[in-house]
């Protein structure tokens, strides 16, 4: 079965720019872009009362730092306060005197902007850090009690936005990532968004029971629906019309709670002052409704109804309607052009197909982009840190795939490349933010891009990174700062241009025979190698053979481990820091997944050397290393496999619906799609996760067969058996996609100790010829 189309690079780290290219030169005044006026007007309008957003933000404090609520006073202040811009601005409360009353006076033109001037002060006044619970969670150990915070310059500090949006989100995160989140969980997310600034997030939930309304008006029946929504853990890719049906069908109790939790989110997004981007119509329409289509597909061949069409209007303008109707209100700001239904809409529009397709030069992208009325449309530039579109297009800035797990970025890119667009000639830049497939990795990467929204000068990264270590783990510890220089000037610091997909052999393990997979500096003879392939392929394969994606590698793994190693000396001085135990952890992970990639090329080495004792000693070396990593990932709750599962069986409503929703999160993160008995999914492992759990039951045990298969080549002197490790490989993951085995969802074990362990063990001396001449001692699979 052929895999869904969709497109494997989505950015992260996202520009917003205008349609029309402005023709007046670039200033930092917001006066060159005169038809965006219309929109801010609208916005004004839109926003809650300013009680409202007051409330919102010490809402936020009191779930933040209780023990502060009473430290600080809100205000939502006019424009005009602001000099015309977005802004916020933090002053010393004129009325405080030691008693208990505010001690800091907050003012911002929204409670967004109230927010993120909270998370300013805290930032840099108290050097404390918010991320994600599952990277660390907030560090604010650093906070001086109350009575005793730090006071501002007096007259205050204004800190005004440069351009005025802050985006967040890409259309493919509410599977990878909030596929099975509750209120608490998006309570906590939105409380994030606002400290980061954000107030133009994606708001996708529960779109499928407006669907639902507008398609019941043309006699479309809930079992036509059945196939035309994907399960909950693909409804991103049948929203794109990538697919249909798979995972699914949706029940109704699905359809009705997303549209509550939806109402909710909602709420929450007006209250702080944001502006949601909503879905809007694309033409993807059930079977049930083609005209002239006669074939019965089974999971892809989606149909896509002709914007010429005048049904294709007509239906546009119901979702529109219908979703105005549920939710009482609209931000005007929507994911595809339909003004029919909204004499305001927005289109905001992903720039994506401006990087990829050779087709959009200057020219093209100009006849599409001035076909739309200046002002009406709003283009992400999705892949800026990487391949900017803007330095070709007079426009303007992903990250991560998949939700995977590597730590990598583009800090340099990232410091300067909002500014370099902003005042580039002619530039139409409007905002800034970020786009990820997957969040809750690289915190980081994450607290450096949010910070930009706010800064009209590049970053000086010596500095900031200096002092990051302090503000994350509530110590300045000078071995800390060396270690994260280490590593912003290698994981930090990818030059190379090529997309990061993580392939490490652990978490996406070659489906190619022994001879398709590359070993440098090898050359071997023909005569005595028991290859599937023609004797031509016995030698040294081409690095661009396409059979095998090697493992993206940018940096000295040598100098990672010198980081490593200085994490290990000092980290007895914050270990009881949530923050520092996941890096701790996630930067062992990154070195042993290295090493193990290293492994998996000498054990093929071995393979075409005829060695079998060498084949067995390496490979048993291999299993070993993949459930120390698991027993290593174990030990914070930011690398656990059972979250994700239990999650997914929480939001059911009886058993049969717990057991169709387990099976979609565990199919997500393995075969991802549709396989035969011997031929995988195109998109295996795409989602793949560093998951402790997930290397035990799953990764470890499909390299063990993949093993045995070498072993038993070398031992009959035949061919390896290529077919049959695929039909075994499958059979495996599709019995572990039906398994109900429950999976731990706190943490167990030291990681500091647990992470010293391993390094003495694999990593002190790396020497894989020592390895080759001893077998292990510890427990692995059967090979």
């Amino acid at each position: 079965m052929a895999a869904p189309r969709f497109h494997r690079v989505i950015l992260l780290l996202v520009a917003l720019a205008c349609a029309a290219a402005s023709e007046v030169g670039c200033s930092d005044d917001d006066r060159r872009f005169p038809h965006l006026d219309r929109v801010r007007e609208l916005h004004r309008r839109e926003g809650g009362p300013a009680a409202e957003q007051e409330a919102a933000a010490r809402g936020l404090l009191a779930r933040l730092l209780p023990s502060h609520s009473g430290s600080f006073d809100f205000r939502v202040i006019s424009t005009d306060q602001c000099g015309g811009k977005a802004c916020f601005i933090v002053d010393n409360h004129p009325l405080f005197d030691g008693e208990g009353t505010p001690e800091l006076l907050l003012l911002g033109i929204s409670g967004v902007e109230i927010s993120a001037g909270l998370h300013w002060y805290l930032k840099h006044y108290c050097a404390a850090h918010i991320s994600w619970d599952k990277t660390g969670g907030a560090q604010l150990s650093s906070v001086p009690r109350p009575g005793s915070l730090p006071g501002v310059p007096s007259g205050g500090i204004m800190i005004q936005r440069p351009v005025g949006w802050s985006y967040y989100q890409n259309a493919v995160t509410s599977s990878y990532s909030f596929a099975w989140w509750d209120w608490e969980r998006w309570e906590k997310e939105i409380d994030w968004m606002a400290l980061q600034g954000i107030n133009l997030p994606l708001a996708f939930t529960g779109q499928e029971s407006i669907w639902q309304k507008v398609f019941q008006r043309y006699n479309i029946s809930k079992s036509d629906l059945d196939d035309f929504f994907g399960g909950p853990a693909f409804l991103a890719w049948s929203r794109m019309a990538n697919m249909h049906g798979w995972g699914g069908p949706l029940p109704q109790s699905w359809l009705d709670d997303q549209l509550a939790l939806q109402k909710k989110i909602l709420s929450r997004m007006y209250a702080f002052g944001m502006f949601p981007v909503l879905p809007a119509f694309s033409g993807n329409i059930p079977a049930a409704l083609r005209f002239t289509v006669d074939s019965n597909p089974r999971w892809c061949c989606t149909y896509l109804l002709d914007a010429s069409d005048p049904l294709f209007v007509e239906i546009g303008k119901l979702f529109i309607e219908e979703q105005i109707r549920e939710y009482g209100r609209t931000s005007h700001v929507y994911n595809w052009g339909m003004q029919s239904g909204d004499d305001d809409a927005i289109w905001l529009m992903q720039g994506w197909l401006f990087s990829y397709d050779p087709f959009w030069e200057p020219p093209q992208m100009k006849a599409l982009l001035h076909s739309v009325p200046v002002g009406r449309m709003i283009v992400l530039d999705l892949y800026a840190e990487v391949k900017p579109i803007w330095i070709n297009s007079d426009q303007c800035m992903l990250h991560n795939f998949a939700a995977d797990f590597e730590m990598y970025g583009v800090l340099d890119m990232v410091a300067s490349g909002p500014i370099d667009a902003r005042l580039s000639a002619n530039s139409t830049m409007v905002g800034v933010g970020m786009s990820m497939e997957g969040i809750e990795q690289n915190p980081i990467v994450y607290d450096l891009m949010s910070e930009m929204a706010f800064h009209h000068k590049q970053v000086d990264l010596q500095v900031w990174i200096e002092t990051y270590p302090a503000r994350r783990y509530g110590k300045s510890i000078v071995g800390l700062q060396d270690a994260w220089r280490i590593l912003y000037q290698t994981l930090y610091n990818c030059t190379d241009g090529k997309n990061d997909k993580n392939r490490d052999v652990i978490v996406a393990f070659p489906d190619v025979e022994p001879f398709a997979i590359q070993t440098p500096g090898l050359y071997t003879s023909s005569s005595n190698m028991f290859s599937t392939k023609s004797s031509k392929n016995y030698i040294v394969m081409d690095a661009s053979n396409n059979e095998y994606e090697q493992p993206h590698l940018w940096y000295d793994t040598n100098a990672v481990i010198r980081a490593l190693e200085l994490f290990l000396r000092y980290g007895d001085e914050v270990s009881d820091s949530s923050t520092f135990r996941y890096d701790l952890v996630d930067l062992t992970r990154q070195t042993l997944a290295k090493y193990a990639n290293q492994v998996f090329v000498k054990i093929i080495e071995s393979y075409k050397l005829n060695n079998v004792n060498q084949v067995i000693t390496l490979c048993h070396h291999f299993i070993d290393l993949v459930n120390d990593l698991d027993m290593l990932l174990a030990s914070h709750e930011g690398f656990l496999l059972g979250p994700w599962l239990e999650s997914a069986k929480g939001v059911a409503r009886d058993k049969e619906q717990e057991i169709q929703y387990e099976w979609n999160a565990r199919t997500q993160i393995t075969m991802w799609f549709d396989n035969t008995n011997t031929k995988a999914s195109l998109l295996r492992d795409y989602a793949n996760k560093y998951w402790s759990g997930l290397l035990r039951d799953y990764y470890g045990p499909r390299a063990a067969i993949y093993f045995k298969y070498l072993r038993l080549s070398l031992e009959r002197k035949e061919p390896f058996a290529l077919e049959e490790w695929r039909r075994e490989w499958i059979s495996l993951t599709n019995n572990w996609q039906i398994d109900r085995k429950v999976f731990p969802t706190t943490a167990t074990g030291d990681p500091l100790n647990i992470s010293r362990s391993l390094f003495a063990k694999y990593l002190r001396d790396s020497d894989l010829q020592k390895v080759e001449g001893t077998k292990s001692s510890g427990k692995s699979a059967d090979l």
